[in-house]
């Protein structure tokens, strides 16, 4: 019998973390479906009613650990970030109640055995996924607040999630270009920033200004038939998505420069320790 493998968060390749993010919980409801389908043919109804409750109890387990998985991943994927909530904790204790309710209310198990089941369901989970992460992610940035860059950040990319929602109902293909690769470098930009949260002091004003004037563009494009618009208005606003790309090159290009120019202060600084 092949052995199963451990889940690993320091994985660091989403395709492979979204394979092994929990569908192994799953399994449990094929059982307990059948169990549904039996006691409705036998006309067992008090059973019908035990199963269904202990399949939601396992659906709810399942989602719920699909949940604590995928912010777990945020969270090994951020720079800077604080510890999620005890989600896997939550998902182990409701994966207890729901193998102590399936064996003892309804499959008629002894309860001391049914107790026993549900420890090793729960030591079973934190073997097989891990605890919790404990530990926040705000480093020493001097005086900008690591709590101020995560919200200023999360408010930057909700905007932008709010323009890739809306792009959606956008036809005209290449205004969809457009917005595609703003969006993008607008991700870049704040990839950076979270990389190195001082860049917040040089790239404030394109998170402020440029990114929430696309959303409230964007979002007054698709509140008007699109047959309405006249073409000028759509050259103006492929000519302004430009400029746009334009200045969030040069975004780029600043946050790249500042970088490099850190780096030159500390080796300037580490080769004067060394003189000394």
């Amino acid at each position: 019998m092949s052995k199963a493998k451990r889940y690993n968060p320091s994985v660091n390749t989403k395709k492979r973390f979204q394979l092994e993010k929990g569908n192994f919980l799953y399994v449990f409801l094929a059982p307990l479906f059948l169990s549904i389908i039996l006691a409705l043919i036998q006309q067992k109804f008090s059973l019908f009613i035990f199963n269904i409750i202990a399949f939601g109890l396992f659906f709810a387990t399942a989602k719920l650990n699909t949940v604590a998985l995928n912010k777990e991943y945020e969270y090994h994927t951020s720079t800077l970030t604080k510890a999620p909530r005890p989600l896997k904790s939550l998902t182990a204790v409701l994966l207890g109640i729901s193998t102590l309710f399936t064996a003892w209310i309804a499959g008629g198990q002894d309860l001391f055995i049914s107790i026993a089941l549900a420890l090793v369901s729960v030591v079973g989970y934190f073997l097989y996924y891990g605890f919790d992460p404990q530990d926040d992610k705000l480093e020493n940035i001097g005086d900008i607040s690591a709590q101020f860059v995560i919200e200023t950040l999360a408010t930057a990319r909700g905007k932008l999630a709010k323009v890739e929602e809306d792009m959606k109902k956008i036809k005209d293909s290449s205004l969809h270009s457009k917005l595609r690769i703003a969006t993008d470098k607008a991700y870049e930009i704040l990839n950076n920033i979270e990389a190195d949260p001082k860049d917040l002091r040089v790239a404030r004003k394109f998170i402020i200004v440029y990114i929430d004037g696309i959303k409230k563009v964007t979002s007054s494009y698709i509140n008007v038939d699109e047959a309405d618009i006249t073409d000028d208005t759509k050259d103006r606003l492929n000519s302004l998505l430009i400029d746009i790309e334009k200045r969030f090159d040069k975004e780029i290009l600043r946050l790249k420069q500042n970088n490099q120019f850190d780096l030159d202060v500390q080796i300037d600084v580490l080769q004067e320790q060394i003189k000394n």
